[in-house]
């Protein structure tokens, strides 16, 4: 429950009262290169971002999804010495095992079945600026390997090239894994995560924070009264006190896509409780489909009813067979084969290294 002692909460029947519902008033706005945070714990991140933003070594942001992290790395890159070199980004998740090398490193025209020219990595195309990796965690082994030495000799190497090209980046990456845990389990690799760890930033999630809730409504309305040509004054006292309640598992992102949302369903200037009525009834009806599983922690619908959220502690069992069918189906994909299994790539690894098996043998089973 994030709202205070002395607040009343928002009920069911109090979403079709909408004529005795007052305006919100304004309220300050903390804003820092575009981020917005009222509360004591945004401003020691800031202040952390000031900081770092005179080094050069490496960052990691670490945080739940949805929380701000790129937004931060952003940031980071604005106030070093390296704002007026490229901010390159690239999703880790996103990226296939086998194109992983070639997006990160690039690759020579004819290296590979469909490298009609050459193309620059990442990296590459980095240099003297900074490169920003999201979701850090879900790279796998080989690829961990591969970007623990280009970040220890500042080199990178084409694929189909002959001989290392000299990058000048500095390097920050973000995940909402524990990779320090992870790493004394050897799911992620200790070498890298200290190698990128030099330092860290912290950005605390929206339900931690919830005096921010109101500034950062406002500045979505802002922002969307440009975008889609409006003029929304504000939501009500008694809607703000609704999403105040609400503990926001998608964080600042999942705020802005209800304040979107709001803005295609209402053509009002003031949006109340009734705009919310819909969202409340979805927001209650998740807690029957995701209750039943086995997750970490435990976040709070308006209504107080409970609903399990977080990463999944999974204790599924994979046997040989399953990593083989699944292996085979993704066609050597161990992206995909995790999905098939509905386990995080992790736990794949994690089966693959308790049966000895690499991917080469895997596919041979």
């Amino acid at each position: 429950m994030n709202s205070d002692k002395n607040t009343t909460l928002v009920t069911t029947k109090d979403l079709v009262v909408q004529h005795n519902e007052q305006p919100m008033p304004p309220v300050a706005e903390n804003s820092f290169l575009g981020l917005i945070g009222n509360s004591l714990a945004m401003q020691r991140v800031f202040d952390k971002v000031r900081m770092y933003a005179l080094s050069d070594a490496s960052v990691l942001i670490t945080g739940e999804t949805g929380a701000g992290k790129e937004g931060i790395a952003a940031a980071l890159h604005r106030l070093s010495k390296r704002t007026d070199g490229p901010f390159i980004t690239m999703n880790c998740s996103a990226i296939t095992d086998t194109l992983f090398e070639s997006e990160l490193f690039g690759h020579e025209k004819g290296s590979f079945t469909g490298a009609l020219k050459a193309h620059k990595g990442r990296f590459e195309r980095a240099d003297k600026g900074t490169l920003f990796l999201d979701e850090l965690g879900d790279l796998p082994p080989l690829s961990q390997a591969k970007l623990l030495r280009a970040l220890e000799t500042s080199q990178i190497e084409r694929v189909g090239a002959e001989s290392p090209i000299k990058v000048n980046v500095r390097v920050v990456a973000a995940t909402n894994h524990n990779l320090e845990k992870e790493s004394h389990e050897n799911l992620f690799r200790a070498d890298l995560f200290y190698r990128l760890n030099a330092l860290q930033i912290n950005v605390p999630p929206l339900r931690a924070r919830p005096e921010d809730i109101e500034p950062l409504i406002q500045h979505f309305i802002k922002l969307l009264n440009k975008k889609y040509d409006r003029a929304v004054v504000c939501l009500t006292k008694e809607a703000v006190q609704l999403l105040k309640q609400y503990q926001w598992p998608g964080n600042v992102r999942e705020l802005r896509n209800l304040m979107e949302r709001l803005f295609a369903e209402n053509m009002t200037e003031i949006i109340g409780l009734r705009a919310l009525k819909e969202w409340y009834e979805e927001r209650i009806g998740a807690a029957g489909y995701v209750v039943a599983n086995n997750y970490k922690e435990t976040v709070i619908t308006p209504d107080k009813s409970a609903i399990r959220l977080g990463m999944v502690i999974e204790d599924k069992k994979l046997d040989q067979e399953d990593l083989k069918n699944a292996f085979a189906a993704a066609e050597g994909n161990i992206t995909k084969a995790s999905r098939i299994l509905n386990v995080h790539k992790t736990t794949f690894y994690r089966a693959m290294k308790e049966f000895g098996l690499s991917r080469e043998n895997l596919g041979n089973l």
